[in-house]
């Protein structure tokens, strides 16, 4: 009882202890995040929708983590009940977020009414342990027993987690090691799909780029030679055009020269006639 009232009077003067700093807590959860220390921190912090849920499978499975020692079964069930409830924690962040709690009800049980109301989950914690104490011979001292059960059952399962805390961190080194694989791999396969594609993609837009310049370089090797067939037919027919018209200039030149020769020798004629009649 010494040792209870000792704790009590600790929580009195700290009444929101953590048992695990963690990063400073959302406003939408003053609990902070899933406890715990390394890659746990760097997760988000826990919603009150998402703790409320937690704290509705804990309620549901209370029975038979009172009825257990090695109850690590059972935070795997908890993690698994949030993923159907679209929350994605693992058993290891159920349970340190789950001592949190526990541990700021302890603290909230000495404070007054006013000052639990910083503590949003209180009613849903008293809720729990108040249903564990339900089963007790003494109903009047239900809120007592509640206070002292919460520490009976917290140190139970806390010695039931340091025992398997070596192979439960072996094993959570295991998961993230082979996690950060992972995630370090599927990156590593999307680009090297993304590179290939980009190199096929590149490969069939010089190909289609070639094409194109092969037609149009055919396109325009025919374009010049039917210019130069036109040209060819054009000097061809001025050639014949000049031709033409030398030989219609020659004809005409001879024409007016036979005219001519034909009037000079009337001409002569005519004075050869004229000059004999006078004689």
């Amino acid at each position: 009882m010494e040792h209870h009232h000792g704790h009590l009077h600790h929580h009195r003067l700290s009444p929101y202890p953590t048992l695990n700093p963690g990063p400073v807590a959302s406003a939408q959860d003053p609990d902070g995040g899933g406890g715990g220390g390394g890659a746990d921190q760097r997760l988000p912090q826990w919603s009150h929708e998402e703790t409320r849920e937690l704290l509705s499978i804990r309620a549901q499975l209370d029975k038979s983590f009172t009825e257990t020692k090695r109850n690590k079964s059972l935070w795997e069930a908890t993690s698994s009940l949030l993923l159907l409830k679209g929350f994605c924690r693992t058993p290891e962040q159920c349970k340190s977020k789950w001592k949190n709690l526990v541990t700021r009800f302890k603290g909230s049980e000495s404070l007054t009414e006013s000052e639990k109301q910083h503590f949003p989950f209180y009613e849903d914690m008293r809720r729990i342990f108040s249903d564990r104490a339900a089963a007790a011979p003494s109903p009047s001292e239900k809120g007592k027993q509640a206070v002292l059960q919460v520490k009976e059952l917290d140190e139970r399962e806390l010695a039931s987690e340091e025992e398997d805390s070596g192979k439960a961190g072996r094993k959570k080194k295991r998961k993230l090691d082979h996690q950060v694989a992972a995630e370090m791999s599927k990156p590593t396969a999307a680009i090297n799909v993304a590179v290939r594609e980009f190199m096929r993609q590149q490969m069939e837009m010089e190909a289609r780029w070639l094409e194109a310049t092969e037609s149009r370089e055919l396109a325009r090797r025919a374009e010049e030679e039917e210019w130069r067939r036109l040209m060819e037919a054009l000097r061809a027919e001025r050639a014949e055009m000049d031709r033409r018209w030398r030989a219609r200039e020659e004809e005409r030149r001879a024409r007016e020269e036979a005219r001519a020769e034909r009037r000079h020798q009337l001409l002569v004629a005519l004075l050869d006639k004229l000059i004999s009649q006078k004689d």
